[in-house]
């Protein structure tokens, strides 16, 4: 039976001003087009169902009330299961289809937009009301619409970046409860074969609280000892003892140049070799290894817009050496002067690789000092405008055989480790004599590592600053090894305090200025420049 409208039902659906606004006053058509766009904005598919083809509007509904639950379900999955979450969004398969469900969202809400525009019916507003309802209209179509597009594009690119940096290997177990990875600086001149670390840092994580230490190794560390198991054991069974030139950053160009059929089917057989020699002269097993290539560091410190930091003396940009036998440059190509500085790519790669005048210890000081100023300012609004070159920069410069499928679950430890104390330890100054490096005794080594590694969570210094006194070096070589008689939680460290002085005059109040130091350069006072740089190793971030 068919039911059939009278005149007077027919004529009051007609007249009602949303979905039929032919016959509405000027003031309710622009407060209906307002409407429309708001409900488009905020509940997209509602304006369809009140005022235009609801079939459509029912589907969209549909597909927001269900993006709504799931955005509930991984709201909460975020409070109860993090690690799951991560595990997902850095997974290969599993970042694609969120790109994928990104990207369809993005479009189909643009259509929604598209179609509102449809229902207003802009030749019924009044002409002044066109241009501004088509301007807002715009704007909520860029801020819904263009917001997922371009957290997609986000995702794309952290995807790629993700491919390119970590290998798709198995995952690995802790060790004692531990995560160790080793961080190298690698330097890869044009002048070498393969890649030199000179920077050795294992940074060993708690894997259920998150409680971190790091281990520092000098470059300069001889006979290093390979673990057990790793080829080049058979070749130096008594550690890499082959005379001065044996150090501990010499092992990745030998097994580079010499000995690659040692380790079939790994991808970097001298980073794999330098793992097992930091493995075996801590006494602990690392498994796994980043390494950032120093060549290309300034790229990102570029893409970071430039770091900040306070120097505590003037650090040379050294020019070619000229004397090989004492390691003596020749004229620098520049100096980075002592006081607040805002550092370029270029300059910061150079504080963080100068040792001239000064020691490795006060260099590494300054590669620690740069790499906080990077955590510390690479803040989100850093992320949100220059992300594609920092991460196009990243695949550049950073390598890892860290599988891509455990990344969620380090990332998530890496949360917990974030506002949690480290603990410190160096393989030389101020932990150890500064001779220890030449004759190590590693039984020593273990034992200090061990107890590090088993101490109560007591930090050793602050996350904001690192410092390296070079008197303070010359009374540790006088005094001999202190590991020997101090505990691993209470050896000494760089000082936490930011509260120095750049030292930017000399002794009797003349400035320091690159016309003195390049004066004593050409005179061949060597010694007067280093009484003067002696503190470069003192450094904060801003």
């Amino acid at each position: 039976m068919t039911t059939h409208k009278t005149p007077s039902q027919h004529g009051s659906a007609l007249t009602d001003p949303v979905r039929y606004p032919s016959g509405a006053s000027a003031p309710v058509r622009t407060k209906r087009a307002f409407v429309l766009v708001l409900l488009t904005l905020f509940v997209p598919g509602s304006a369809q169902i009140v005022a235009g083809d609801r079939k459509l509007g029912r589907i969209a509904l549909r597909v927001t009330i269900t993006v709504w639950a799931l955005a509930l379900l991984t709201l909460f999955i975020a409070l109860v299961n993090r690690t799951l979450l991560l595990s997902v969004v850095t997974h290969p398969v599993g970042s694609l289809f969120i790109i994928v469900i990104l990207v369809a969202l993005a479009l189909g809400w643009a259509f929604l937009f598209l179609n509102t525009l449809r229902i207003i019916r802009p030749a019924l507003l009044a002409p002044g009301m066109r241009p501004i309802i088509a301007v807002v209209l715009a704007v909520t179509t860029v801020l819904a619409s263009g917001s997922l597009g371009y957290l997609a594009y986000v995702l794309n690119v952290s995807r790629n970046a993700i491919g390119s940096i970590f290998n798709a290997g198995p995952s690995i177990d802790p060790v004692d409860g531990r995560y160790n990875f080793l961080m190298m600086g690698g330097d890869a001149g044009d002048d070498r074969t393969g890649r030199r670390p000179d920077s050795l840092s294992v940074i060993s994580v708690d894997a259920k609280t998150g409680e971190s230490a790091i281990i520092s190794v000098p470059r300069n560390l001889q006979n290093a000892q390979f673990s057990e198991g790793s080829p080049m054991r058979e070749i130096y069974p008594d550690g890499y003892n082959c005379g001065d030139e044996c150090l501990i950053n010499a092992v990745n160009t030998e097994v580079t140049n010499n000995h690659q059929d040692l380790y079939p089917g790994v991808a970097d057989p001298g980073a794999q070799a330098t793992l097992e020699a930091v493995s075996g002269t801590l006494g602990i097993t690392v498994q796994a290894y980043v390494l950032v290539d120093m060549d290309g560091f300034a790229k990102l410190i570029d893409a970071m817009g430039g770091i900040r930091i306070k120097a505590g003396g003037w650090v040379p940009i050294s020019g070619p050496v000229t004397d090989e036998a004492n390691g003596i440059h020749g004229m620098p190509d520049g100096w980075i002067p002592a006081g607040d500085q805002h550092l370029n790519g270029f300059q910061a790669l150079w504080y963080g690789r100068s040792r001239e005048f000064v020691d490795d210890y006060a260099r590494i000081a300054r590669q620690q000092c740069v790499q906080q100023a990077m955590l510390r300012q690479l803040d989100p609004a850093t992320l949100l405008t220059k992300f594609e070159d920092i991460a196009n920069a990243g695949t550049k410069v950073v390598d890892s055989n860290v599988s891509s499928n455990q990344l969620g679950s380090f990332v998530d430890l890496a949360l917990k480790s974030k506002n949690q104390p480290v603990k410190r330890l160096t393989i030389g100054p101020p932990d150890f004599d500064v001779s220890f490096s030449t004759v190590p005794d590693f039984d020593l080594i273990h034992s200090k590592v061990q107890e590090l590694l088993s101490s109560s969570n007591t930090p050793k210094a602050s996350d904001a600053v690192v410092s390296y006194d070079g008197a303070g070096a010359g009374a540790v070589m006088a005094a001999g090894p202190l590991a020997g008689s101090v505990p691993a939680g209470q050896l000494p460290s760089p000082s936490p305090s930011a509260d120095f002085t750049p030292v930017t005059t000399t002794p009797d109040g003349t400035p320091i200025t690159i016309e003195l130091l390049n004066g004593l350069k050409a005179q061949g006072d060597e010694q007067g420049i280093r009484n003067l740089v002696a503190t470069n190793g003192q450094c904060a971030p801003l």
